[in-house]
């Protein structure tokens, strides 16, 4: 079994903000994949379901955000999941709109979610990281976060779940480049097309709508801790 974790804070007056693209994310992959109906467990609420070959439980945890590594912990422990079968579904500031990032390991760069996650797991876990752009000074983040997205912010946004949604039977079987991919073709469609031109050998092997390898980020736990995460 897999668990796939969407932060956010619960309530309906916290349903669209930016901060709960998370939830917006694991709903999202719910209802296009036929999940079992919401039901309140380990603090929070779940839906289980399959996702290609695999079984997943989806976890959206209603602690509020600075506390999500309770009812994360809680699920882990009952299924006895070690850090590497948990992804993460969170809003990250430091990326533009739309962007998207699979990171493994790291730092939590400041987020309450991941802050609570940190203390409660380790870095071990997985984390897709949604792009939901930064208000421009740090003394605005907490309002921009916790506000409804712009009417204009619906094509994208919209263009972005979906692409989650299609990519994430992917994600589940470990393959955070084809996840990418289809994240891409929503995200950036293929243009349509024209007459050939002349590749040049530095550009030959790049496909209209793939996703840059520079998207995944690098695993960047220490080999000594890698084997700990994987034997614990």
């Amino acid at each position: 079994m897999k668990l796939f974790v969407g932060l956010g804070n619960p309530g309906a007056k916290y349903a669209h903000h930016r901060h709960n693209i998370g939830f917006m994310a694991v709903d999202r992959i719910a209802a296009d994949h036929g999940f079992g109906p919401w039901r309140a467990k380990f603090q929070g609420q779940i839906a289980e379901g399959r996702l290609g070959g695999e079984k997943i439980l989806l976890l959206k945890p209603e602690t509020m955000m600075n506390l999500s590594g309770r009812s994360v912990a809680a699920a882990a422990q009952f299924f006895k999941l070690e850090p590497g079968d948990i992804t993460v579904f969170h809003d990250e500031l430091d990326l533009a709109p739309a962007k998207v990032r699979v990171k493994h390991g790291g730092g939590h760069a400041g987020h309450n979610g991941l802050r609570s996650l940190h203390a409660t797991l380790g870095d071990g876990y997985t984390r897709v990281r949604l792009g939901i752009g930064h208000p421009g000074h740090k003394d605005l983040v907490s309002h921009y976060v916790l506000h409804d997205f712009a009417r204009a912010d619906a094509d994208w946004l919209d263009d972005l779940l979906r692409g989650l949604s299609d990519g994430a039977p992917e994600l589940a079987c470990g393959d955070a480049g084809r996840f990418m991919n289809a994240v891409a073709l929503r995200t950036v469609p293929p243009r349509p097309s024209t007459p050939k031109k002349a590749t040049s050998p530095a550009r030959a092997e790049e496909r209209p709508g793939s996703a840059p390898a520079s998207e995944i980020e690098p695993d960047t736990r220490n080999t000594l801790q890698k084997l700990i995460d994987r034997f614990r």
